[in-house]
């Protein structure tokens, strides 16, 4: 099978095939073909087979992307860094920056088997029990990510912890320009606020930073324990409590109007609040809660206005007719409440 098809828009498997070919010959023995793998909303990703082996390509999404966005050479960096870690990731094989090949830079990985949860309703048929266990298995896992020294792994130079927080706040505000469908009073006022108080880092809680951490960017096995960590586009070098504040943000965004747009896993029976997060993430990382808690609400804030800028850019995507798969047309419902969000907890900084 060759050229795009309605199961692979952006990715001509002829043209992949070539390029595969000759980075790994024979690998490929049969005729290829393949589909788009539903649920995510930014980055498209495909799963491949020859009827006897498969293979998961990764490319960014159709239409506008953004500068610094979506970013598959970063992926392909972070998995093929934490590989032989106790941080679980896919087997990476092999990175193409070229985007005269299909379109656009990809990246080729293993295809791991698991479950990626997005819905209450999934984890409500496994029960309570098996709910608290999934969850806490992925706090454990957002540990031991926060404690691989980066310099060990070989990314040292993946970014620069010094000033993250303020350039963090200077790239999302950035990026709403850059996609900005109306006009949004209250998200500027939010970055107005984030700017004018940006902790002081001291570099006590630098480390490699996932940048999208929830469930469903984890594969999940019957087993209940973590198969991979997915999703790099936005890993980096910074301050990791950003992570646990996002993942904090995505498990509230599950009680406001925007629930279902991202995944409402927090709300199944079972599923730990946040404090219970936040104590055993600090309980992993023998860390005391208070000195995580320091300015958290600033992070809560920052993680608020990061996600609505994500949903902003999926909003301008889908706009422009450049989306693939189903949910987009209330994706943009999500922003006013996430903003709201965040100038609330600006509030529970004291």
């Amino acid at each position: 099978m060759t050229g795009p098809t309605e199961e692979t828009p952006g990715l001509d498997l002829g043209a992949f095939r070539a390029w595969y070919d000759e980075q790994r010959p024979g690998e490929i023995a049969g005729d290829l073909s393949g589909s788009v793998i539903a649920g995510g909303r930014s980055n498209l990703t495909y799963e491949l087979t020859d009827g006897a082996s498969w293979w998961i390509v990764r490319r960014p999404p159709l239409g506008h992307v953004q500068a610094t966005a979506h970013d598959m050479n970063r992926e392909y960096t972070a998995m093929s860094a934490l590989a032989g870690t106790d941080v679980p990731v896919p087997a990476t094989y092999a990175h193409c920056p070229d985007p005269d090949v299909i379109g656009a830079p990809f990246y080729v990985m293993e295809r791991v088997l698991g479950t990626a949860y997005r819905s209450s309703e999934q984890l409500a048929a496994l029960g309570e029990e098996r709910t608290a266990r999934i969850a806490g298995e992925m706090v454990d896992v957002l540990a031991r990510l926060h404690t691989v020294d980066p310099a060990a792994v070989g990314l040292a130079g993946f970014g620069r912890p010094a000033g993250f927080l303020e350039r963090q706040v200077r790239r999302w505000g950035q990026q709403l320009e850059g996609s900005r469908t109306t006009d949004r009073p209250d998200a500027e006022e939010l970055h107005r606020r984030l700017t004018a108080r940006v902790p002081v880092d001291d570099g006590r809680w630098v480390g490699i930073v996932h940048g999208d951490y929830r469930l469903d960017n984890l594969l999940t096995g019957d087993d209940d324990h973590v198969k991979a960590v997915v999703d790099w586009e936005m890993a980096t070098l910074g301050d990791v409590r950003t992570d646990l504040a996002l993942l904090l943000v995505y498990d509230r965004l599950a009680s406001l109007p925007a629930a279902g747009l991202v995944s409402d896993v927090a709300n199944a029976p079972g599923y730990p609040s946040g404090e219970e997060h936040l104590a055993r993430y600090a309980a992993a990382r023998g860390r005391d809660l208070g000195d995580i808690g320091q300015e958290f609400g600033w992070h809560l804030g920052l993680a608020y206005f990061k996600l609505a800028v994500i949903l902003e850019g999926i909003q301008f995507r889908f706009l422009q007719g450049a989306t693939v798969g189903e949910g987009f047309d209330q994706i943009g419902a999500g922003f006013d409440p996430l903003i709201t969000a965040g100038l609330e907890a600006l509030g529970e900084d004291h």
